[in-house]
């Protein structure tokens, strides 16, 4: 009920109380979908933050609020320095507006995901918060009240239907009377009830914050499980937005933020396949030189103009028949098919660095999903967003390089760090407990990593190259053999104000090896 009109009658009486004879003194911006309002009288500040998303709107009132440094914008400057004459309540329609001095009007129109305000002089409108609701420059505050009769007669003549009468109930108050045994009472009955009710609507004991079906609600009346109790309609609304956005708020946050790089993860693997796909094609498939070698050393077995021929393949020790062109000589033939060649190796050299990019991009990924099952509530996941905020960005050019680079060896994933700072994002977000870690000893280098896989030991062998990789990328890069210390992530640690790439390791064992990348291929 936080946008039902008979909460937000009490809601603007008490706003009424509290707004008029302050001053506006700031009116801005830090988020697209919310509005932050501050007013001033002597030493006294109240603020009104609106928070108007698609799925969630609602107000907030705190006595005071830090604006951030960067990314705010000021809004409805005009409004600076007018004082509050008035709060103005519509009848019987969610909606009500503030009046100000110099004729400055400031409409709030509480329509659940339509919610929006709008600031006028007089009746003339002049600038919308949502600009997506274009409408709203149409209505006008001076005449949205809405008079409906509801009198016994008119009850009576809809045989009780609360919609027609009471279009503004909503539907907790529809489930308390119901919870009275509206529906098999009579038609006085009935009456008597919705009455009752009404004084509790108009001049409510208190407010609830309950949970009814498992969500949580703002009522006037005591419904499922009450979970706390307010005295003014203010602290009421502040707890009840509080909490939703702790509780369901973080839900559908949490949600959406999972299908984000569900769908993302989904698209690098779609593209992973595609491009293993095609290499292997190009790999596996007869290439353009074997032809035009076929065809070269074949040259005097080719009849002039022929446009098929049968010919000796000596790559698999058989005969073969071939198409030409029979306007092309065999030798511009082979030609032809040599620069195809060539295409094709520079095609196969760019799906092989396009299969690593995505292999990263698969990984950076996975550790995304797995840090976010550890955002266990609000405030943490608000810190996970922050920190992931390049991969949630709508722009696939805006995603973040991933801080490593990617070896496979024998089914194991082997991680290397950039650069310092990227040695950091390597060992603290891309590694766990279980992980391998690797680094030359006493030397600066890159951190390197294997990824745990379940029920699995790791191989001599990748352990070797793990090492080696660990000694190539480090300031023993030319030594002929070079000590790696390597041990569990869970033995590693970041001090609080270390450098960026310095750890302490608790625990560790070290393996002599020569300084190389194993995975190079060999001209």
């Amino acid at each position: 009920m936080h946008q039902n009109y008979y909460f937000l009658r009490q809601l603007s009486g008490q706003l009424r109380k509290q707004l008029v004879g302050m001053e506006v003194m700031t009116c801005f911006s830090q988020n697209k979908d919310e509005l932050v309002i501050g007013f001033a009288a002597g030493e006294r500040e109240l603020y009104i933050r609106a928070s108007l998303t698609a799925h969630f709107s609602s107000l907030s009132f705190p006595t005071e609020f830090k604006r951030a440094k960067a990314n705010t914008i000021n809004l409805f400057g005009e409004l600076l320095g007018r004082t509050v004459q008035d709060v103005v309540q519509h009848l019987n329609e969610r909606s009500f507006y503030l009046k100000l001095s110099k004729g400055y009007i400031l409409l709030f129109k509480l329509f659940g995901n339509r919610s929006n305000i709008v600031l006028f002089r007089g009746e003339e409108p002049l600038k919308l918060f949502h600009k997506k609701f274009g409408a709203d420059l149409e209505l006008n505050p001076l005449q949205m009240d809405r008079p409906i009769r509801q009198n016994f007669e008119a009850f009576a003549a809809a045989d009780g239907n609360l919609r027609q009468v009471y279009p503004t109930f909503g539907d907790l108050p529809a489930l308390y009377l119901e919870q009275q045994g509206y529906s098999t009472a009579s038609l006085e009955e009935k009456w008597e009830l919705v009455q009752a009710m009404l004084e509790q609507l108009e001049a409510p004991e208190a407010y609830y914050l309950i949970r009814l079906n498992g969500k949580l609600r703002l009522s006037l009346l005591q419904l499922g499980e009450v979970v706390q109790v307010y005295d003014n309609p203010m602290e009421a609304l502040n707890g009840f937005t509080r909490s939703y956005l702790s509780e369901t708020g973080f839900e559908r946050l949490f949600e959406q933020t999972q299908q984000q790089l569900l769908k993302k993860q989904r698209a690098t693997q779609a593209i992973l396949e595609q491009t293993e796909a095609r290499l292997h094609e190009l790999r596996h498939g007869r290439s353009y030189s074997q032809i035009a070698d076929i065809i070269m050393a074949n040259l005097t077995n080719i009849p002039p103009r022929a446009t098929e021929v049968e010919l000796y393949d000596f790559y698999t020790d058989r005969q073969r028949k071939f198409k030409l062109k029979a306007t092309e000589t065999p030798q511009k033939q082979a030609e032809r098919l040599y620069r195809k060649a060539k295409k094709q190796h520079v095609e196969v050299s760019q799906l092989e660095e396009r299969q690593e990019r995505k292999l990263e991009e698969a990984i950076v990924l996975e550790d995304a999903l797995q840090a976010l099952e550890e955002a266990k509530n609000y405030k943490a996941l608000k810190l996970y967003l922050k920190e992931y905020a390049h991969l949630l960005t709508t722009k696939q050019q805006a995603q973040q390089e991933a801080p490593f680079r990617l070896f496979e060896t024998e089914g194991f994933k082997i991680l290397v760090g950039k650069s310092a700072q990227n040695n950091d994002l390597l060992t603290q977000r891309h590694t766990y407990k279980e992980d391998i870690w690797l680094h030359a000893k006493d030397v600066s280098g890159s951190h390197v990593v294997i990824k745990h896989q379940a029920g699995k030991t790791v191989p001599v062998t990748v352990l070797e190259k793990a090492a080696q990789l660990a000694a190539y990328y480090s300031k023993r890069k030319s030594d002929s053999l070079c000590p790696v210390l390597y041990t569990p992530k869970k033995w590693v640690r970041k001090p609080k104000g270390a450098p960026a790439g310095a750890v302490v390791v608790e625990r560790e064992q070290v393996m002599l090896v020569k300084p190389e990348n194993p995975f190079e291929r060999k001209v």
